[in-house]
């Protein structure tokens, strides 16, 4: 039987990448004047002060409002998806669970500050797409010469998403076994012989 996280240590968790979020974005806010970078590692890694209006990668939102309601129903989906697996496997837990303290912590920026405070400024790698035509469709290109600068909450949605994305890979879609309410195991189970 495979090891499952309580609902103490998920919450734990949460409670701790949303904890050294708002901690590390304070230290930034308190510390650094906005547009300042200091290098750590030379050029390949920074430690820069932006404030992102819009969503990840800086792209802009032209309605914020809009865009805050619809970012706290994901969370909200997160929550409930954290919920419905509570069966499963602890690494299902543990990405749900970092996903949901990401979305946590730029969701309290937002909403106290009206943008989410960046400042890991890593040089991974440029990205270059050339622009294209496909069928009726004009793609304008799009180049990328540094990666977007980032924080705590956008690393524990990338790693969470990147656990979940292998786990459905190479264990199995979570949600192909869940009942859902008013489902009946004889309906199930008539639909799996089926």
């Amino acid at each position: 039987m495979e090891k499952r996280l309580s609902f103490k240590t998920m919450g734990g968790i949460i409670a701790l990448v949303i904890f050294l979020d708002q901690l590390t974005k304070y230290i930034i806010k308190t510390n650094m004047r906005l547009g300042e970078s200091i290098p750590v590692l030379g050029n390949f890694f920074c430690i820069t002060y932006v404030e992102n209006p819009g969503m990840a990668f800086g792209i802009r939102v032209s309605n914020p409002v809009v865009f805050s309601a619809l970012s706290l129903f994901a969370a909200a989906l997160v929550f409930y998806y954290l919920f419905r697996l509570r069966n499963e496997g602890w690494l299902i837990q543990t990405a749900l669970s970092l996903i949901a303290a990401g979305a946590i912590g730029n969701l309290l920026d937002r909403f106290i500050h009206g943008k989410v405070v960046d400042f890991l400024d890593v040089e991974f790698f440029d990205i270059s797409i050339p622009a294209f035509r496909f069928l009726s469709l004009e793609f304008p290109g799009y180049s990328m010469t540094r990666w977007p600068v980032f924080n705590v909450a956008d690393s524990a949605v990338t790693v969470g998403m990147t656990i979940l994305i292998f786990y459905i890979i190479f264990i199995g879609d979570p949600l192909k076994n869940l009942e859902y309410p008013g489902q009946s195991s004889q309906n199930k189970t008539k639909t799996e012989t089926e």
